[in-house]
């Protein structure tokens, strides 16, 4: 056999050499996706026994004891919170009609210190056009009849209308009067001004 036949034989036969190993490897691949596939098969249909085995979840959870007693007192808390607003809002309410209530009476007072007011600042009108009335009778009584009357009238009272007169009148009735009395009836005079303010 020549050397070119011989080399040519080697270049043809390195293929099928090559194709017989490629298929040996497969084959073994195959072998063992088989023997593994198995082996995986098996497996998932164990772990669905024990999970067809488990016993199925309850419908709900059971809460910790502490859980369920921290609830409680945070609800009773509440209710006591409830409680004490709904107290305070009375509180509140009742405050308010009190304090409306006390308006009132202030206003009714202020109102009855206003007319008390003008009642006095009448009676003191009245009172003060009875006295300008009583003096001016005493001006024009014959001076030794009104000398009569001021020997008998209380000394402040009889220096108060005294006052009031016109000089010429007063003197004339004071020289009616007896000396110590028509003295103390003039020093009464005289002090009422006497600790006024001169500034």
């Amino acid at each position: 056999m020549s050397r070119p036949r011989l080399q040519l034989r080697r270049r043809q036969a390195a293929p099928r050499a090559l194709m017989l190993v490629a298929v040996c490897f497969g084959g073994s691949l195959a072998l063992r996706l088989t023997e593994h596939g198995e082996a995986i098969a098996a497996e998932i249909t164990g772990q669905g026994e024990e999970v067809a085995a488990a016993p199925a979840p309850v419908a709900g959870c059971t809460a910790d004891p502490g859980a369920n007693d921290l609830l409680a007192a945070i609800r009773d808390r509440e209710a006591q919170l409830a409680a004490r607003e709904t107290e305070l809002a009375g509180r509140e309410q009742m405050l308010s009609i009190a304090r409306a209530k006390l308006e009132e009476q202030v206003a009714a007072l202020d109102d009855a210190e206003k007319r008390l007011a003008e009642t006095l600042a009448i009676a003191d009108k009245a009172a003060e056009q009875d006295v300008a009335r009583l003096v001016s009778v005493y001006e024009t009584m014959n001076p030794k009849a009104a000398s009569q009357i001021f020997a008998t009238m209380d000394v402040g009272f009889a220096a108060g209308f005294l006052s009031r007169m016109r000089p010429e009148s007063a003197a004339a009735i004071l020289a009616g009067i007896e000396a110590d009395r028509a003295y103390a009836i003039s020093a009464t005079m005289a002090g009422r001004n006497a600790r006024a303010p001169t500034q």
